[in-house]
């Protein structure tokens, strides 16, 4: 008999082997949560999103790029769904967090630019969509100087009165523009006036963003002077202050030049002006 000739009774004994195999194969799929319908290895409901079948428009910001039909044990944990925002940062000893709303602005965001590249620190911009798209090489330049650029929705709505699917529209717009630009989506966001409500907490978790509130707000908006803007961050620094200010929404001039005074006086009083690595977990 040839070498390459086999016996019949061992071609089927391993065609037997095979198939015992493939079933052991269909036994362990059908035993992982992960491939149940309709349910969660959690025991969680699925979460919403284009592999629950709801409809996505071409123009939406894609809630999970890449992993949208993967079995959800695979896919990124969200975070988890805050009930308030982040007041102040902990563990940062005596750092201070600046923040600046609404622009970018092409009349004073790069000002403060310029002045935070002086200082040699970093801050975090919460940038509405409307002026990002139209001025997306400060984007490029806030990203590359090391500054945050976090979310503040869309066009600056009062949250509260927007629908589930008007609060997603804002959000995810904005973190459309900001991906596209710098190469990354937001990690943080902050709703307009304050005012949150638990469709921002929920669709922000769903798209990667964690919630920032402050904890010194200069008022700035109110253009009340330039050195009414200086004392109130005097009064209200410490180790973790959130402070908030304007880049965009009026006249800032005040508040570039309040930031000319304020930031070297924080530097030689010992605080770190800092922004954080990543979103909190947990």
């Amino acid at each position: 008999m040839k070498t390459d000739q086999m016996h019949p009774g061992r071609r089927a004994m391993l065609r037997l082997t095979a198939c015992l195999g493939a079933v052991s194969a269909v036994r362990f799929l059908d035993a992982d949560p992960a491939q149940a319908p309709g349910r969660h290895p959690s025991g969680a409901p699925p979460a919403a999103g284009p592999q629950a079948g709801a409809p996505v428009r071409g123009s939406a910001y894609r809630l999970r790029p890449m992993t949208a039909y993967a079995p959800p044990r695979f896919r990124p944990a969200r975070p988890p769904v805050r009930r308030r925002p982040f007041l102040r940062m902990a563990g940062i000893g005596r750092g201070m967090v600046l923040t600046f709303d609404d622009g970018p602005d092409p009349r004073y965001t790069p000002a403060i630019l310029r002045t935070l590249r002086r200082y040699d620190v970093r801050a975090m911009f919460f940038v509405c969509g409307e002026m990002a798209v139209e001025n997306r090489d400060l984007l490029r330049e806030m990203a590359e100087d090391g500054h945050v650029v976090g979310n503040h929705t869309w066009s600056h709505p009062l949250v509260p009165r927007l629908s589930p699917a008007g609060v997603r529209a804002e959000l995810g717009r904005t973190s459309d523009v900001v991906e596209r630009t710098v190469g990354q989506a937001p990690a943080w966001y902050r709703a307009p006036y304050g005012a949150w409500n638990r469709w921002s907490f929920e669709i922000g978790a769903e798209l990667g963003m964690e919630p920032l509130g402050w904890t010194v707000d200069t008022l700035d908006w109110r253009e009340p002077g330039t050195t009414a803007i200086v004392r109130r961050v005097r009064a209200g620094a410490g180790p973790g202050v959130v402070v908030l200010s304007h880049d965009a929404g009026g006249d800032r001039r005040q508040s570039v030049e309040a930031l000319r005074t304020y930031l070297p006086e924080l530097l030689d009083a010992g605080y770190r002006i800092t922004v954080p690595s990543t979103a909190p977990r947990g």
